[in-house]
């Protein structure tokens, strides 16, 4: 729970983490994160979020929102880590308000974000609201 200010930026997490160290790749501090995927391997998410971690840019964020991550594949034996699980041990050390579940990215009920735009991100435990500023 939290709130935050700041710019929103994200979107598919394969592809944020092709843009890395390219002339493509995004300046996430200070920002309000989307991130959202789909048909990926669980433990490929796992990878793509240790390697943002590892890049610096998960530690000076203002906000993190997880959209949907549809259509997941797990391994047998399976990964073992929830979606969640797999965030939050990546995030837990940082001060920012994290939301699970935003009703955005490849889903039925996909909401648009407008992004680069400033927004107030609000998390308690009854509500998220994001709120463009």
């Amino acid at each position: 729970p939290g709130k935050a200010e700041g710019i929103l930026i994200g979107g598919n997490l394969a592809i944020l983490i092709n843009l890395l160290g390219s002339n493509s790749d995004i300046d996430f501090r200070d920002k309000i994160l989307f991130l959202e995927d789909v048909g990926e391997y669980v433990y490929a998410i796992d990878r793509m979020l240790w390697t943002l971690k590892r890049a610096g840019k998960l530690a000076h964020l203002r906000g993190l929102i997880i959209g949907g991550f549809s259509d997941l594949k797990d391994n047998d034996p399976p990964f073992g880590y929830s979606l969640q699980k797999m965030i939050m041990e990546k995030v837990n050390e940082y001060d920012y308000p994290v939301c699970f579940d935003f009703p955005a990215g490849h889903i039925s009920d996909n909401q648009a974000l407008i992004f680069g735009k400033v927004v107030q991100l609000a998390i308690s435990q009854d509500e998220v609201l994001l709120d463009y500023l």
